[in-house]
């Protein structure tokens, strides 16, 4: 598609460092004269490329590359590995800890099981580029998992994991600002505490509850975007006197 050629160009002039951050993109109709396409087609790939926080746009003022902060689809679930990577850059992750542990009753609550039941728990670093860009603290309920702790989590991440064993029917969201734990400063590679962005995410299959995850991201190296699409309503007749 002849959008999708416009921004792997731009892809290519920001991975390189042609184009550091806050340099200036070209307009849409430099673009669609550049690339012979029409100036919408130019349009929707500056459009993707801000979906994606890899560049801003300003009304009046231009598009430039935006800072470089990872950026999370809000209220989608996605997999950080497939985010990272299609922004070209490298993922990796490290396993903090990978346990069965007593729940506790408010996780036990989270997951609809007994108070006291034993249930898995990992905690992964994510890293961007060499850069921690989230702690995923979660929880899995083994009766629908069984197999969770014999995985290697620095190979597949468990979003994956777990899309591929029960596949996830729905998912609630809660996102608010805090301030590290001296732990999650560890794993986050963080000399200072700083706000963070976090994420606490229960998600379902058909058999139930699945997971609670607690995603912690740096406030300094991430953000939560979003794209919505209106559809214009067809206007109600008056109805005739």
């Amino acid at each position: 598609m002849k959008y999708d050629h416009i921004k792997q160009a731009l892809y290519r002039k920001i991975e390189s460092g042609e184009w550091p951050e806050h340099h200036p993109v070209s307009s849409e109709n430099q673009l669609a004269k550049d690339f012979n396409v029409s100036r919408m087609t130019a349009r929707r790939a500056l459009q993707e490329l801000a979906d994606e926080g890899l560049v801003v746009r300003n009304r009046g003022a231009g598009t430039f590359v935006a800072p470089l902060k990872s950026q999370s689809a809000l209220l989608t679930i996605r997999n950080i590995a497939d985010e990272i990577r299609l922004r070209k850059h490298r993922h990796h992750a490290v396993v903090q800890l990978l346990e069965e542990v007593e729940a506790e009753p408010s996780i036990a609550t989270s997951l609809e099981l007994p108070q006291g039941t034993r249930v898995w728990h990992s905690v992964i670093t994510h890293f961007e580029n060499g850069h921690a860009v989230q702690v995923e603290d979660r929880y899995v309920n083994p009766q629908l998992v069984p197999d969770y702790l014999d995985q290697d989590f620095t190979q597949a991440t468990p979003h994956e994991y777990l899309c591929e064993m029960t596949p996830l029917t729905q998912a609630s969201h809660m996102i608010e600002a805090v301030l590290p734990t001296r732990q999650q400063q560890i794993w986050l590679s963080m000399s200072m505490p700083e706000p963070c962005l976090q994420v606490q995410r229960r998600t379902w299959s058909r058999d139930g509850v699945v997971s609670h995850a607690v995603l912690t991201h740096p406030g300094s190296r991430f953000r939560l975007g979003g794209h919505m699409t209106f559809t214009r309503r067809t206007p109600r007749s008056k109805p005739q006197e």
